[in-house]
């Protein structure tokens, strides 16, 4: 997920045209895959020299390379090294931490975040830039990590689930899925807007035998609000036997 996720978040940024953006790879795949977004490089030392350095590794990566980057005080290192702590990265460098979990949505500036450590303005401002995020606790980071990191995955199955409905009750496969999918972008952008719950929000398209209440009726009677947190809580599970796995190496 981090190289996919870092990409998207370059994307994202580049997309603004407000930052210098350098990535550095000894992998000539890994740059050639951000090379649209921003200038390359395989030489460590030009990513040392930034103010704001995103650490996008492997968590077994990052035992060697932090070191070698020798960040100072004054500089930030932003991590989205999966299940590598705070307390870790901060035996291995002298600069601010940050530790972030993005999502894929960065490369279309609909990222939502979960954030956590010496989060200044600047962070802030990059991660408005290319979504919603919240500050967290870092004990909090597993729930982040499957709900808006893994989250987008679940919600695409779901995408597909529904335009796979239209498709079946004859509507072209293109038709279903940008139905299907602008109906979950319009949803998803009415909960960040309104003052109102999910449950009104609910009861506000609902009407006495109309067609939505006779889904809905389906669906309150279903186990799916149960399948998708045991989805949600599953990865979550994961996310902290990584951090453990990783801790105890």
């Amino acid at each position: 997920m981090a190289a996919a996720t870092w990409g998207a978040l370059l994307q994202g940024l580049a997309e603004s045209g407000d930052h210098t953006l350098v990535g550095c790879d000894i992998d000539p795949d890994a740059r050639a895959s951000v090379a649209d977004y921003c200038e390359t490089t395989d030489d460590l030392a030009v990513a040392a020299e930034a103010d704001y350095v995103v650490l996008a590794v492997k968590p077994d990566s990052v035992g060697d390379l932090l070191p070698a980057l020798d960040l100072d005080a004054e500089q930030t290192l932003i991590s989205i090294a999966a299940g590598v702590s705070i307390d870790y990265l901060a035996d291995l460098t002298d600069a601010q931490i940050v530790r972030l979990m993005p999502n894929l949505n960065a490369e279309t500036r609909n990222m939502a975040a979960a954030v956590t450590g010496a989060v200044d303005d600047t962070v802030r401002e990059l991660l408005e830039e290319v979504g919603e995020y919240a500050e967290i606790q870092e004990s909090e980071m597993d729930i982040a990590t499957a709900l808006n990191g893994s989250g987008p995955a679940f919600v695409f199955y779901l995408i597909g689930a529904m335009a796979d409905a239209g498709v079946d009750s004859g509507l072209e496969a293109e038709q279903a899925e940008t139905l299907a999918a602008q109906t979950f972008k319009g949803a998803a952008e009415t909960v960040l807007q309104s003052d109102q719950s999910i449950d009104e929000l609910i009861d506000a398209v609902c009407s006495e035998g109309g067609t939505t209440i006779e889904g809905m009726e389906l669906l309150w009677d279903s186990d799916v609000e149960e399948d998708v947190a045991s989805a949600v809580h599953a990865a979550e599970d994961r996310s902290r036997e990584m951090a453990a796995e990783f801790a105890d190496e």
